[in-house]
This record gives C-alpha cells, sequence and structure tokens, in this order.
C-alpha cells in the first residue's frame, strides 16, 4: 500500500494545500472588510453632548483645583491632591465590594471532555530568538497540548529563523505562506510575513488557523503547563465567552534594578488582576493582557481582528468587541480566568519602564478617543454608564496625582509648613487605605489562582508604604509622557530589552 509520502499522493498533498491558501485569502479579505465597518477610528461615531461634557468635566474640574492652591489656605489649597484621594479611594472600595465572592470556595461544574473547543495558539515574533526556546518550552510542555502553534514571524532579521529551522526542524516557508508541521513537533508551524507590525502578524496568523479558539501569547512570555487546558475549560464552560486574560506575573532581570522594578510591579499585577475580576463581575471588562489572552476565532473574524493602527492592539479589540455585541444584541462576555498563568518579561531599567508605559497609555488616549460616544451612553449598560466615565478621568488622572505632588513640594519650598503638615496626615490616611487594599488583594489573588510565589506580606506592606513616593510617581510620569506621545501622533517607541525571561528560566533556554 502507498503511504501519504509516496510521490502518488503529492498531487492530493498540492491541492489541499492550495485549497488551505485560498481559504485564508478569503478569510483575510473578510477580516479587513469587517473591520473597516466595525472600526471607530475608520467609521467614526461621532461624538455625543455627554460625552464632551465627562471628558471636559474632568479637565475643568483639574484646572479649577489647581488655580485654588493660589487662592486658598489649609488643607483645601491640595484640593487637586484631595480629588485624587477621593476618586482612588472610591474604585478601591468599589473592586473590594465586587470581589467579596473569591472569599468563597469555588466550585466548578463538570465539563463535557468531547465539548472542549479546539485550541490554537499564535506567537508574534520580531527579532525574539533570544526568548522563542522560553516561550515555545512552555508551549510545548502544556498538559493539554494546542492543535496548532504558529510562529507569526513578523519580518524578524536576527537569528529567528536559524533558530526555528535549525532546534525546532521547520521549513523556511515563502513569505505570507504557512510552513509545513515541523520535523520534531507536529502542531508547530512557521508563518513569515512582511515586518508591519504585531497586529497585522496576528491577523494574518488568525486567518491560517482553524481552531475554535485562539491563544495569543507574546515571544517574551512562558505559559504555566495546564494554561492551555484552562483556557479551553473556561471556553466549553461558557458559550457567550469571546475574550479571556490569564493571569501574568511579571519578571525583571536579577540585578539591582531589575529586582527593584519586580518588586514594585509584582504587587501592581496582583492588584490590577483582582481589579479586573471586580469589573468582569460588572460586565464592563476592557483589559486583557495580549501577551496571554484567548478569543474564540469566529467572534475575531466577525469584528475584523487586531487594529494595526492602535498603540494597544489587544485594549481597542476588547471595546470593539463590546460595541459590535450591544449592537448586534448579543450577549458576549469578557473573563479573567484564574487559573490560566504566565510569566512575562517585565521593564527592569528605567528607561525601558518609562517607554512601556509611554506606550500603553498613548494607546488607552487613542482607545479612549475613538470609543468616545460610548461615554454616558445608556445603549451600553454598564459599560457606557459606569465603566467609560471611569476611564475619562483615568485620562488625567496621573496628571492630577503629579500636580497634587508638585503642589506638595510648593507648599515645602514656600514656607507653607502649616498645609504641607495637613497634606501629610490626608496622604498618611491614603497610605493605610491602600495598605489595607494591598493585603486584601494579595489575599485574595492567593486563594484565587493557589499561587503565593512572591506575594509576601510582609513585602506587601513595605510597598504599599514606599509605593506612593516611588513606584507610583513612575506611573504618573510614563502615562504624561504618554500624552505627549498622543497629542503628537508619534508612532515608535524603541525597542525593548528581553532579559527578564532568560535570567528567571530555571530549566534553560533550549528546545525541549
Amino acid at each position: 500500500m502507498s503511504s501519504p509520502t509516496h510521490p502518488a499522493f503529492a498531487p492530493k498533498r498540492q491541492r489541499a494545500r492550495a485549497r488551505r491558501r485560498q481559504s485564508a485569502f478569503a478569510d483575510r479579505a473578510a477580516l479587513d472588510d469587517a473591520f473597516a465597518r466595525l472600526s471607530p477610528r475608520v467609521s467614526p461615531r461621532g461624538t455625543p453632548l455627554v460625552s464632551v461634557l465627562i471628558h471636559g468635566g474632568v479637565f475643568a474640574l483639574w484646572i479649577t483645583l489647581f488655580v485654588r492652591a493660589f487662592m486658598l489656605h489649609g488643607v483645601v489649597a491640595w484640593s487637586v491632591g484631595i480629588a485624587y484621594v477621593i476618586y482612588d479611594t472610591l474604585l478601591l472600595a468599589f473592586v473590594t465590594f465586587k470581589t467579596l465572592p473569591l472569599l468563597k470556595p469555588r466550585i466548578d461544574s463538570p465539563i463535557d471532555q468531547s465539548a472542549l473547543p479546539t485550541l490554537g495558539v499564535v506567537v508574534a515574533a520580531y527579532n525574539e530568538a533570544a526568548v522563542l526556546p522560553v516561550t515555545l518550552k512552555g508551549l510545548l510542555e502544556q498538559t493539554a497540548a494546542p492543535a496548532q502553534i504558529v510562529i507569526a514571524d513578523d519580518g524578524s532579521t536576527d537569528g529567528t529563523a536559524a533558530l526555528l529551522a535549525g532546534e525546532y526542524g521547520l521549513i523556511e516557508p515563502a513569505e505570507g505562506q504557512l510552513s509545513a508541521p515541523s520535523s520534531r513537533f507536529p502542531s508547530l508551524r512557521w508563518l513569515r510575513v512582511p515586518h508591519a507590525g504585531k497586529a497585522r502578524a496576528l491577523n494574518a496568523a488568525i486567518t491560517a488557523l482553524d481552531t475554535d479558539i485562539v491563544l495569543t501569547v507574546d515571544a517574551d512570555t512562558r505559559v504555566e503547563p495546564d494554561a492551555c487546558a484552562a483556557m479551553r475549560r473556561a471556553f466549553a464552560a461558557e458559550r457567550e465567552l469571546v475574550a479571556a486574560t490569564g493571569i501574568l506575573t511579571p519578571l525583571c532581570a536579577k540585578d539591582a534594578a531589575g529586582r527593584f522594578f519586580q518588586w514594585f510591579q509584582t504587587y501592581e499585577y496582583i492588584r490590577n488582576f483582582i481589579s479586573r475580576f471586580a469589573w468582569m463581575r460588572a460586565d464592563s471588562l476592557l483589559l486583557v493582557s495580549g501577551a496571554f489572552a484567548c478569543f474564540r476565532r469566529e467572534a475575531l473574524l466577525t469584528v475584523g481582528g487586531f487594529d494595526p493602527q492602535c498603540l494597544v492592539e489587544d485594549y481597542e479589540l476588547i471595546h470593539r468587541l463590546r460595541r459590535h455585541a450591544v449592537e448586534s444584541g448579543l450577549t458576549w462576555r469578557v473573563r479573567v480566568i484564574g487559573d490560566a498563568r504566565a510569566h512575562t518579561d517585565a521593564p527592569g531599567t528605567l528607561a525601558s519602564f518609562l517607554r512601556q508605559r509611554r506606550r500603553w497609555f498613548a494607546g488607552f488616549l487613542q482607545t479612549q478617543y475613538w470609543n468616545r460616544d460610548i461615554t454616558g451612553n445608556r445603549r451600553y449598560g454598564a459599560l457606557g454608564l459606569l465603566m467609560m466615565p471611569v476611564k475619562a478621568f483615568d485620562t488625567l488622572q496621573p496628571i492630577y496625582g503629579l500636580t497634587a505632588f508638585a503642589l506638595l513640594l510648593m507648599f515645602l519650598f514656600t514656607g507653607r509648613l502649616g498645609v504641607a503638615l495637613s497634606v501629610s496626615g490626608v496622604i498618611l490616611a491614603k497610605i493605610v487605605v491602600d495598605l489595607a487594599f494591598h493585603l486584601w488583594s494579595v489575599h485574595l489573588y492567593r486563594r484565587w489562582t493557589a499561587n503565593r510565589q512572591g506575594s509576601h506580606l510582609s513585602m506587601a506592606i513595605l510597598a504599599a508604604l514606599a509605593e506612593p513616593f516611588s513606584f507610583q510617581l513612575l506611573r504618573h510620569t510614563g502615562a504624561a509622557l504618554g500624552w505627549v506621545h498622543f497629542l503628537s501622533g508619534r508612532r515608535s517607541w524603541g525597542a525593548q530589552q528581553r532579559t527578564g525571561l532568560v535570567a528567571n528560566d530555571g530549566g534553560g533556554a533550549g528546545a525541549p
């Protein structure tokens, strides 16, 4: 009997490959068409009066409170700082209330194994040869192996091609084509595309895949062994789930600067994922981590995939998914999955940290501007009436924070010691509140994720005490730079150095 490798089967294999290429081309055309129709950037929706009032009110309030510092005496001269403290404290109270269910034992319903969706993984990579082995090692050692793993090579010019060919047995495909499966790892494929950015690479891979759900993993992220299984269970349990983010833990270089940034970012990530759980319960979650996120492929194709012009393509995509769901009468959900975990390379130097936060905030401002019609819009429910107004305030929150700090310094250096003393009392009270929330978040995080690594209570206390005068100011500075980036319309932000993932990879960086 002839085997599939017999020459007689060659025409059949060629026809199958041709059909797959034609299907991918059709999907790409449909993706572009859907994006053009549904993107508020391409097809603006206008700016309702209520949105103008909300965004304008946040700016007018900042101007008013800033001017008061030069006209009033006592603690009220620091009104801009008091407004910042009140706003942030109200958010912490909201998150605390919404996360109370995490105190209860979780009961998982049994899932029919035959109903589990097929899962494909896309790793978009541009000159990531140094960290790709660590990422691929995590994916190839999954307890529930992905049906497909596609390396979307975004025109890399480093050693990526040699790595994929030499270490993973992949044959370099023509540009725009998907390679044959790896001779060593049958699920692994290589997609070469011209360098045009992460979003375009992801879109090309999405159309090349044929699985039910798609997991996007950054090339500097290592997923834990049961991450794919956890995502499959989540999507099987809820047919309305279209997007989900896993839990990320930051890793930095092991030098002094890296340890400083990893310490603060670890607790920042813990608080952020606890907050995402709260917004998920309010059916208003907008922020998923593109470094480790899963999507229902059909929904991605429906809304047009990722936006190549957005600095934070994952964040913008969730807005478009939610917008389409409301406008089409669909009940689509976005979740954060506590038992899907990964480690990701995080900035370990001041320069790289500020670059990252500048890009993140500029992309946030882009997305807020494009979706300004949702702010205050009753049609979008809690998203329009709660989340988007909160995001409107968040556009200027770092400016409020930096202004408050600058005014405190002004009071000290101009001899207004009475005002500075009163302000110190407010700051002390806020530190106590933040400390309580730090401890609450760490406790809930441990219960939710069953992960105690890096979440020491004593270190959380120290972080809460030190953060207002160090890391928090750096965050606000990066965001302020994001405003400059956004207003200037610049698209570049510099290359990031990948040092944390490899430095912390105990198993080595070689192929499994």
